[in-house]
């Protein structure tokens, strides 16, 4: 007697989605504040862009105000601060960036061959405190540090028999060396947080592999620490370059003086100050729109070609 086999329904994949949050509804439910949060705070501000092409009037609300068009990304190149304010922005950014990217992986990998725990603890907890201070206490105590004549540094200076009186935050060949060295200071404990969890997982058998063979550590951190958290410092680095057009509003409105303002006059400080201080929203809401719509094409340019080369990507 010949068997008949009754053809399966096909699942619709609806369906299966449902199967699979309900599954897993109370990690969903932990997510939820995730997503309101992000919905009021990151999307329905959205909205606020129609100010990039319309000239706000007060009387009619953002709906009501007439439209211009791309008049205002016309206007802000033919600034002739533009390409000074581009070009600011983009040194800093990338010092940030490039230069600045070795400094957390390092610590990481250091505090990786601490085996003294207790150490480890306390060495750690006071390089993460930096990133829990106010960038106003931070410029603060530098303006105290730095101050000419009464300043920690140079009162040093002047006890070995030099010359006291250097204004370092005025003048601007100290610019970007206490901007970078204050941006490492504040922020590489808590940055090396992703790279210890990366290396946490690593193989242990790996380097077990690699001492029967008579690898030295540094050979070990080489050939082994290194190529393993290489996905991470890639996605790290790929979801970086969206900010590539915002060098840090705090820091770098905190540090500009008279003296080296040609150098720390960035994109975000003058949104701020076109926007709030000279009620041009409508030009300030354009600037920042285009530092948003250029960050998201290089974050997906450099993520495509990440998947080509290493496949490595955010998606």
């Amino acid at each position: 007697m010949q068997q008949t086999t009754l053809p399966m329904k096909p699942v619709k994949q609806g369906s299966m989605l449902w199967r699979r949050v309900l599954q897993h509804r109370y990690l969903y439910f932990m997510l939820l504040p995730c997503i309101v949060f992000f919905i009021i705070f990151n999307y329905i501000p959205m909205g606020g862009l129609l100010l990039a092409f319309k000239e706000y009037k007060f009387n009619k609300g953002i709906l009501g105000s007439p439209w211009v068009g791309f008049d205002y990304f016309k206007m802000f190149f033919n600034t002739y601060q533009s390409k000074e304010l581009v070009r600011n922005t983009l040194i800093i950014s990338g010092m940030k960036m490039f230069l600045y990217l070795p400094f957390p992986i390092i610590l990481a990998l250091m505090f990786n061959e601490i085996r003294n725990k207790w150490f480890k603890n306390v060495a750690q907890s006071i390089l993460y405190l930096p990133h829990f201070i106010s960038w106003v206490v931070v410029v603060g105590l530098m303006q105290r540090i730095l101050a000419p004549d009464t300043g920690l540094l140079n009162q040093v200076i002047t006890n070995m028999n030099g010359d006291g009186s250097t204004f370092f935050m005025m003048d601007p060949k100290y610019f970007y060396q206490i901007m970078f060295g204050s941006h490492v200071w504040k922020s590489i404990g808590w940055d090396s947080i992703i790279y210890m969890a990366a290396i946490a997982g690593v193989n242990p058998d790996m380097y077990e592999a690699a001492k029967m063979d008579g690898a030295s550590k540094l050979r070990e951190i080489w050939n082994i620490t290194l190529p393993s958290i290489t996905p991470t410092i890639v996605i790290l680095f790929i979801l970086s370059l969206g900010n590539i057009l915002s060098a840090g509003f705090d820091q770098l409105y905190l540090l500009r003086t008279p003296g080296n303002m040609h150098l720390a006059d960035i994109l975000d400080t003058y949104v701020i100050r076109v926007g709030l201080r000279e009620g041009q929203f409508g030009y300030a809401t354009a600037i920042g729109m285009l530092q948003g719509v250029i960050g998201l094409i290089l974050v997906i340019t450099v993520n495509k070609i990440s998947r080509k080369v290493s496949d490595t990507s955010l998606w």
